[in-house]
């Protein structure tokens, strides 16, 4: 029983530790990483919930706000009871590091996420 514990202990924190690597991307160079597996760092720069849009998505915009951004987080409505209260207020103006899959819409590099534990605030 102890190493079915201690095996999901490792389990867990090795997880953690591939979801943050130590390959930071940062938002200007998303671009080039498309289609990877990456973790992006930078400071939220504008946040917006459009809850009347269809799916109500959340963005949260690193290093330039909208209409300029160069990388977008999005959370979808669906997935807003998964964060610690309001992803648009409780992440404004912190800076982040998001985990997930780089994609690309519009030509704007973009992480959706899908739990609180793929975005950490750096202090």
């Amino acid at each position: 029983m102890k190493s079915i514990f201690y095996a999901s202990i490792f389990g867990f924190l090795l997880s953690a530790s591939i979801v943050f690597s130590a390959d930071v991307i940062s938002p200007e160079d998303a671009i080039n990483h498309i289609g990877q597996q990456g973790t992006v760092c930078g400071n939220v720069a504008s946040t917006h919930y459009a809850s009347r849009s269809k799916g109500q998505p959340t963005f949260i915009n690193l290093n330039r706000p909208y209409p300029n951004q160069i990388f977008t987080v999005l959370i979808w409505g669906s997935d807003r009871s998964r964060f610690p209260g309001a992803p648009e207020d409780y992440y404004r103006s912190k800076r982040i590091c998001v985990s997930g899959k780089i994609q690309q819409y519009r030509g704007t590099p973009e992480i959706i996420v899908k739990s609180a534990n793929q975005i950490r605030e750096e202090k």
